[in-house]
C-alpha cells in the first residue's frame, strides 16, 4: 500500500510547489526520511557555491561505537581518528595531513564557526582537534579562532579567508532542524529576519560578501542528536540518542540532507509511525534550488559510510 510522506498541511509558498512522494510500507521507516529533499522542482538557481548540480556531492558518514565512554564523555583519540578518516576519505588522500593541506594553506586566516547552544553545543574536544589539524599544516595559531555568537565582531572572522563550519544536529522550533546552513545565522545583525516560512531564506546568508565561498569544510556532529522538541526552548534528553557519528562534506546542503534523513528515520522508529519534522526543514531544499549552495536530493549525493554500521538508519 502506498503512503504519502509529505505532510499535506504544509502551506506552499507562492514561488514553489512540493511534489508529493510515495513509498511502500516495507520501506516506510527508512525511505520516508527523504522528507521533501529534492522534491521541490522548477525553482531558479540564484548562484553557485559549494554545490555542483551536474555532479554528485561527496559526503562521508563515519561512526565509532567506542567514541563515547561509559560516563557519556567523548574519547579524544577516537574522535580524532574519526575526523582524520573522514577528511582523508572526503578529499581522496592517503592521510589526514594531506587532506587538510588541500583545504587550507599556511597563509590562511581561519574562523571555526561553532555552536554554543547550551544543552547541545559543539564539543570543545572537536574544536580543539580541528585547531590542532590546522596548525599541523602550517596555519598560525594566532590566525585561528573558534566562535559562535561573536563572529561579527571577532577580528579573525572579520578578516578570515577560510571558514570551517561545525555544529551538532538537532530539531529546531523555527527551522525544523538546526543545521550547518542554519549555523551561519550569527553572521547577520538581525537573525530574526530569517525566521519566516521555516527559515527558508537561510541560504541568502551564505551569499553575503563576508561569508561567500569561504567555507572549506562542513562537519555535522551526530554524536548525540536531538530528534524531537516542542517549543522554542524545549530540550529533553529523552529525545537524544547516542548515534556516535560525524557527517563531513564540502557541500553543506548534502551534509544537512544526510543528517535530516537520519533524524527523520529516528523519529519514525521512536514514535512507531511517520512523524514529520515540524516545521519542515525547507531551508535545506531552498539552499539547493534557490541559492545554488549544494545538492539536496539523495540521488545527487555520494554517501560513503565508514566505521560502525549498527542502527545506521540510512
Amino acid at each position: 500500500m502506498l503512503e504519502k510522506i509529505l505532510d499535506q498541511n504544509i502551506k506552499e509558498s507562492s514561488y514553489m510547489k512540493t511534489v508529493k512522494r510515495v513509498i511502500t510500507r516495507r520501506d516506510f521507516i527508512r525511505t520516508s526520511s527523504y522528507l521533501t529533499m529534492g522534491s521541490l522542482m522548477g525553482l531558479p538557481l540564484l548562484g553557485h557555491a559549494a554545490g555542483n548540480h551536474t555532479h554528485k556531492s561527496r559526503v562521508v558518514l563515519i561512526r565509532d561505537d567506542k567514541v563515547i565512554d561509559a560516563s557519556g564523555s567523548l574519547r579524544p583519540d577516537h574522535l580524532a581518528n574519526m575526523l582524520d578518516q573522514a577528511v582523508a576519505t572526503l578529499m581522496k588522500t592517503s592521510d589526514a595531513a594531506s587532506a587538510w593541506g588541500r583545504l587550507v594553506s599556511p597563509v590562511d586566516i581561519v574562523g571555526i564557526k561553532s555552536n554554543a547552544w547550551r544543552p547541545l553545543p559543539t564539543p570543545s574536544t572537536l574544536e580543539q582537534i580541528i585547531q590542532e589539524r590546522l596548525e599541523e599544516v602550517g596555519v598560525s595559531g594566532k590566525n585561528i579562532s573558534v566562535d559562535d555568537r561573536g563572529v561579527r565582531k571577532n577580528p579573525i572572522f572579520k578578516k578570515s579567508t577560510v571558514l570551517i563550519n561545525v555544529r551538532p544536529m538537532r530539531t529546531h522550533h523555527w527551522s525544523g532542524l538546526g543545521t550547518l546552513l542554519k549555523n551561519y545565522i550569527m553572521f547577520v545583525s538581525l537573525p530574526w529576519m530569517y525566521h519566516g516560512n521555516a527559515c527558508e531564506k537561510l541560504g541568502e546568508i551564505w551569499q553575503k560578501p563576508h561569508v561567500k565561498n569561504k567555507t572549506r569544510l562542513n562537519i555535522l556532529v551526530m554524536m548525540t542528536p536531538l530528534f524531537h522538541g516542542v517549543g522554542p526552548h524545549h530540550f529533553s534528553r529523552s529525545y537524544m540518542w547516542e548515534y556516535r557519528g560525524l557527517i563531513v562534506a564540502t557541500d553543506p546542503v548534502a551534509a544537512d540532507t544526510t543528517g535530516a534523513r537520519i533524524i527523520q528515520a529516528k523519529r519514525n522508529e521512536f514514535f512507531g509511525n511517520y512523524r514529520p519534522i515540524s516545521p519542515p526543514p525547507r531551508h535545506i531544499v531552498a539552499a539547493d534550488t534557490l541559492y545554488g549552495l549544494g545538492n539536496s536530493h539523495p540521488d545527487r549525493i555520494q554517501l560513503i559510510k565508514l566505521g560502525w554500521q549498527k542502527d545506521i538508519l540510512i
